[in-house]
């Protein structure tokens, strides 16, 4: 098939670098929400006189909706304009996090993290659907090291925002502070953001809709609860990747069926472009690997060696920013010379510095543990924005927003079987050294050990697909404006 696309234009409008910018303080407020919730829980059991399985859903319960709602972004900005999906994304979000804020109860707070977690599915893909459309491709780099930021300095600097927040405010600030925000960005988005919409208009599948929640929903879920140490948990979890994968098969056949008719909700055509596609799985192995050690190190850091949130925040917040600082840079640099001669060594370094991880016990010294985490932290900036600025360039215009959806979405499930394997693993090490007789700090350093070796060995998957990796890929260029390319697929 051969389809027909627009190059963009080769300088960016001050209204492209307007709509732009707005996305890009809206997407990275959004993603900061996604894990600034995570220290409060223990504080929030207390709150709300909950057992520790029953707040864990505020942290469930995001993830589940995200993985739900962001399969059905693609069809989402295929059908409505760059300012309709945004009001959306932002009102949704905004809503929810004034709920949040007052909410009396948890059940109340439940609700108010589920319609906040759908805003935020449908903004990162708006983002980068938004930036494919308006930035030429051999200048996305630059670019796109900005949403470097917002995939994984966002997610690093929340738990560290939350620690300096309860550390002296009630937790309800954490929606407080981030509120005023959220609707400043809304306002001005509203105001600023193009009305135009030049998009095909296609029918919502409703089949694919509802295969979609059991099809993502229980994977998430059962990724989740795989590695949780009551039986009834796993064996509910187990139930629900059974049913996960044979609705995943359902929903995959459908897509096939209807994008033949340009009516499917995620169109799976951009898994035909090798390059893609590689990006994809080497984007999945370092979500599992960030994800994963986002967890695995505050639990080092309070557990093992009895830090505070804030100080466990502190620590890991210059990784944090110097993947921030570095990743606009990466991305010029991918621009010159391509994503290989990233890649591997970001993937050789991030396997050096998990390697290393293995060898911490209760007496490592604070400054090696704050080197090591800043060794992970350039080795990830040399990896995200090359990985799906690679895998993004090669899509043509009609498949940008569904490519962006499947990215988004195989972040979200990469992250969710990270955390789950890990911490898995880890609870299984544990549970094995304190049966040989460890005493428990010691048994816990065991485990943390397996776990980290695990991801040491993910991130070797890294620099193999690396090596596969093409010099360049098809893009959509052109010498002018006008001038149309035809993509095969």
């Amino acid at each position: 098939m051969s389809i027909s696309i627009h190059a963009a234009p080769e300088r960016l409008s001050t209204t492209d670098r307007t709509t732009i910018a707005v996305l890009l303080v809206s997407a990275f407020v959004v993603i900061l929400n996604e894990t600034i919730m995570n220290v409060a829980l223990p504080r929030l059991m207390q709150e709300f006189n909950v057992s520790s399985s029953t707040i864990q859903w505020l942290a469930t319960a995001f993830l589940l909706t995200m993985s739900v709602v962001i399969p059905a972004t693609g069809y989402l900005l295929s059908r409505f304009s760059i300012r309709t999906v945004f009001i959306l994304a932002m009102g949704l979000f905004s809503a929810g996090t004034l709920l949040a804020g007052l909410a009396p109860g948890f059940e109340v707070l439940l609700l108010a993290r589920v319609i906040q977690a759908s805003g935020t599915a449908i903004m990162l893909p708006l983002l980068m659907t938004t930036i494919l459309d308006l930035v030429p491709s051999h200048r996305r780099g630059a670019i796109m090291g900005n949403v470097s930021i917002v995939i994984s300095v966002a997610p690093a600097i929340g738990p560290t925002l939350s620690g300096i927040i309860l550390n002296s405010l009630s937790w309800r600030f954490m929606f407080i502070f981030v509120l005023p925000v959220a609707v400043i960005a809304l306002i001005l988005g509203s105001r600023l953001l193009t009305g135009e919409n030049q998009r095909a208009s296609s029918k919502l599948s409703i089949p694919s809709v509802l295969i979609s929640v059991p099809a993502f929903g229980g994977l998430v879920y059962g990724l989740s609860g795989i590695g949780s140490p009551e039986t009834a948990t796993q064996q509910i979890a187990v139930l629900s990747l059974v049913i996960s994968l044979v609705s995943m098969a359902a929903f995959v056949m459908l897509q096939l069926r209807l994008q033949r008719k340009d009516r499917a909700l995620l169109d799976l055509r951009p898994f035909l472009i090798r390059q893609f596609t590689l990006a994809l799985a080497l984007m999945v192995l370092a979500m599992v690997a960030l994800f994963g050690v986002i967890i695995l190190l505050p639990m080092y850091l309070q557990n093992v060696r009895g830090l505070d949130v804030l100080t466990t925040g502190l620590i890991l917040l210059p990784g944090g920013l110097l993947m921030g600082l570095l990743a606009p840079w990466v991305g010029k640099l991918f621009d010159k010379i391509g994503a290989r001669p990233l890649l591997m060594p970001g993937g050789a370094l991030l396997a050096i510095a998990l390697f290393s991880y293995t060898r911490l016990d209760e007496n490592t010294p604070l400054l090696m543990i704050i080197g090591l985490h800043l060794m992970m932290s350039l080795a990830l900036a040399f990896i995200f924005t090359p990985a799906f600025t690679a895998g993004l360039n090669p899509l043509p215009h009609s498949l940008h927003s569904h490519g962006s959806a499947v990215l988004s979405t195989l972040q979200q499930l990469g992250g969710a079987a990270g955390t789950a394997l890990l911490v898995g693993v880890m609870s299984a090490g544990t549970l094995a050294a304190a049966a040989t007789g460890k005493k428990e700090i010691a048994a816990q350093v065991s485990g943390l050990s397996n776990a980290f070796m695990v991801a040491a060995f993910v991130s070797l998957g890294i620099v193999v697909i690396a090596a596969f990796m093409g010099k360049a890929a098809l893009t959509e260029d052109s010498d002018s404006p006008a001038k149309e390319t035809a993509v095969a697929l």
